[in-house]
């Protein structure tokens, strides 16, 4: 009996394509008729056309940098390769959902996806001292503060510096409760700081959602640096951060011109990490619609994003619009998961508090606004 070959057609990407539609992964089945036997062939496809997301022909060379960690001894089983690896992880990325994988891959089973997703997640985390560096040199501490000083008239700022909670499961124990944070949903509390470019140079991704902004860094190695001297320059930061020599923060209430006039320049000096947070999460939805992993699991990925954020940010690929359909679905399936607090009324959610600032740095804070924004 004749062979009977049946395969997929490649989707047609000539419109604009966010990066949270892909990737996929297209699949070609064969089977013979006579033995009735069916072989899964797994075809490697990445959109050609440039700039249609953030993995576009650069991936392949990032998968240099990994593929020896994701390489299987042998090919039984219909192992995947790793760019396939590569590809599955991905997708989850922007999904948060095994179901969705294994729903967009057909054959490959949610187990495989679980584990492919661990493996790929633990070796792109490797790469995050390469990924996720801190101005370092002297070139590059000044173009950096240059960069915001064009954007804010704000002299001397090397980063903007923010915290954002990224939803997961109840992690259970007697400690559960630690991860709920003032919203009244479980969440790990993200510090990051980035550039006016949306570069993100520092990420600590470990504390519970209960835990205040302040806190986070005043316990971060970031913080020790800065204390050291070991950094140059100055960081950014809202009213929930305390005011010190190496920190700026707004003015409670200016009533100078001199005053408006720095609130105003460190507003827009600080805004660059609220937009590199939204474009984080456009780009990856599941850091906004919830990780349902264990804990340990969690945080790895978190990292693992960052790293390919900071990738596509070098590449200087186009920031992803939002896939509407995607995004109702995903919050559909996340509003069953994620704790409700809908008859929580505003005045049971505790509000953060607000760290004591240091005399020393408000003279110091009075001392710019005087000199530079009169």
């Amino acid at each position: 009996m004749a062979q009977t070959n049946v395969k997929f057609n490649f989707p047609d990407f000539s419109s604009n394509t966010s990066a949270i539609c892909l990737p996929f992964l297209i699949k070609e089945k064969a089977y013979q008729t006579t033995s009735q036997c069916q072989v899964y062939i797994v075809t490697e496809w990445l959109l050609q056309r440039n700039k249609a997301t953030m993995w576009s022909h650069q991936s392949g060379l990032f998968l240099l940098q990994i593929k020896h960690k994701l390489e299987f001894p042998t090919t039984r089983n219909q192992c995947l390769t790793p760019m396939n690896q590569l590809l599955v992880a991905l997708r989850f990325y922007a999904t948060g959902s095994f179901q969705l994988v294994v729903g967009d891959t057909f054959a490959i089973s949610k187990t495989t996806v679980c584990l492919t997703v661990h493996r790929v997640t633990d070796a792109i985390a490797t790469l995050r001292d390469k990924y996720v560096k801190f101005p370092s040199t002297g070139e590059e501490e000044r173009s950096t503060m240059q960069s915001f000083y064009s954007r804010s008239k704000m002299p001397g700022v090397i980063g903007a510096i923010d915290c954002t909670h990224v939803p997961i499961q109840s992690p259970g124990s007697d400690n559960a409760e630690i991860y709920r944070n003032r919203k009244g949903f479980f969440s790990v509390n993200v510090q990051l700081v980035c550039d006016p470019t949306g570069y993100i140079s520092n990420v600590v991704a470990r504390w519970p959602g209960s835990v205040h902004d302040s806190t986070i860094f005043d316990s971060s190695q970031l913080r020790a640096m800065m204390e050291m001297q070991q950094v140059t320059g100055i960081l950014v930061g809202d009213g929930g951060y305390a005011c010190r020599r190496y920190m700026l923060t707004p003015l409670n209430n200016p009533t100078t011109a001199a005053e408006r006039a720095y609130n105003a320049a460190q507003i827009l000096a600080r805004n660059c990490i609220e937009r590199t947070i939204g474009i984080l999460k456009r780009r990856f939805p599941a850091l906004k619609y919830g990780l349902r992993l264990k804990l340990t699991n969690t945080l790895p990925v978190i990292v693992a994003i960052v790293v390919l954020h900071n990738i596509a940010v070098t590449l200087g690929e186009d920031e992803p619009d939002d896939d509407e359909e995607l995004l109702q679905y995903i919050a559909q399936k996340r509003l069953k998961l994620l704790a409700d607090v809908g008859n929580q009324s505003p005045a049971d959610i505790d509000l953060p508090t607000v760290a004591a600032n240091q005399p020393a740095a408000m003279a110091m804070r009075r001392a710019l606004i005087d000199t530079h924004f009169t």
